[in-house]
């Protein structure tokens, strides 16, 4: 495992973004990783779902930007009247272009934390808040994605910082819930078969 930092890649701009303002640097971040030996790279938060197509493009190793990018493939997997529902960090930011670039239907139910819940201001640099409120704000905006849409078949977590409360929401919704951590250890397994037959 590998880690870069992206300059000036910080949660209040990766979420509010609606840009290429940040793919330079993460396309040359990537080609750093690449040329350290991964064979295979991906981003935290789902907001970067924007840059999917050109960091696969532009980086010689498969690339996995967003948990949104589960989006299709759980849709396949439900029964013809459900549908995938997004919680996400910020509702009012992620919009049609985040949807398109994840291959979702336009009519995705998406929900979202309060604007003045203690988890948002934690993550943008505010007061850290506890395991236990954070889980409260979380679990409170899931059951508004589940009001909102009654039809809903399964939940994908856009945000990277939701994977630690995807149990809790499973529990108190009764869906199947997917994250980045159900995104990667996908993503992984293949990688890793690659590597099983390069090292025999």
């Amino acid at each position: 495992m590998r880690y870069a930092v992206v300059p000036g890649a910080c949660a209040l701009r990766a979420t509010t973004l609606d840009d290429d303002s940040l793919l330079v640097p993460f396309v040359e971040a990537g080609r750093r990783l690449v040329a350290e030996g991964v064979d295979g790279i991906t981003t935290s938060c789902g907001f970067l779902v924007l840059y999917q197509r050109a960091l696969s493009e532009r980086l010689a190793v498969p690339v996995a930007t967003s948990a949104l990018l589960q989006i299709p493939m759980v849709r396949t997997l439900l029964p013809s009247k459900r549908r995938v529902g997004v919680l996400t960090f910020d509702a009012r930011s992620l919009g049609p272009k985040h949807l398109e670039a994840a291959g979702a239907p336009d009519d995705t139910p998406v929900a979202g934390l309060a604007p003045d819940t203690a988890f948002r201001r934690a993550v943008l640099g505010g007061m850290p808040a506890d395991f236990l409120t954070r889980e409260a704000e979380v679990l409170d905006a899931a059951c508004r994605l589940q009001e909102e849409a009654p039809d809903l078949g399964a939940v994908v977590l856009e945000c990277t910082n939701f994977a630690p409360h995807a149990p809790a929401i499973a529990a108190r919704l009764e869906l199947p819930v997917y994250d980045i951590v159900t995104l990667m250890t996908w993503f992984q397994a293949g990688l890793g078969r690659g590597r099983s037959r390069q090292s025999s």
